[in-house]
């Protein structure tokens, strides 16, 4: 298996989304997943095998694109309309791919677990962002 492929322009947040706003911290696409420096208070995007602790750490998915110290709004939790095809009823993790999203199938040996959520139809993911702090 492999990432989603994710449309940028079919993200869009549910009615029950919890979302924040703040500032880029690189470059983000929407439909991204991204977790928020610490040190900086921008959002970046997360990488399910990065040395970083901080940075396996998901808070959220981008719902717009955002370039370097732009505005970027992230969705923290609830329905969310990801712009790329699911398979309904399966769980959806952060990838080692920074910012993307991938079946469990995908995380390999090394990876840590972040589970991002489970999806309600072909086209809906219920985010509800869990990070184990286990590697596989």
């Amino acid at each position: 298996m492999a990432d989603i492929v994710i449309t940028p322009a079919n993200v869009l947040a549910g009615s029950n989304a919890a979302v924040t706003h703040g500032t880029a911290g690189e470059a983000i696409t929407a439909g991204q997943v991204v977790y928020q420096n610490a040190a900086t208070k921008k959002w970046m995007l997360a990488d399910n095998d990065s040395a970083t602790a901080a940075v396996r750490q998901a808070s959220g998915i981008a719902l717009n694109g955002a370039s370097l110290d732009q505005p970027i709004a992230v969705q923290k939790s609830g329905d969310i309309t990801i712009g790329g095809t699911l398979v309904a009823g399966v769980s959806y993790y952060l990838s080692a791919t920074p910012g993307g999203i991938a079946p469990y199938a995908d995380i390999l040996a090394g990876d840590y677990v972040c589970l991002l959520g489970m999806s309600k139809s072909t086209t809906v993911l219920a985010l509800d962002i869990s990070y184990t702090g286990v590697a596989l």
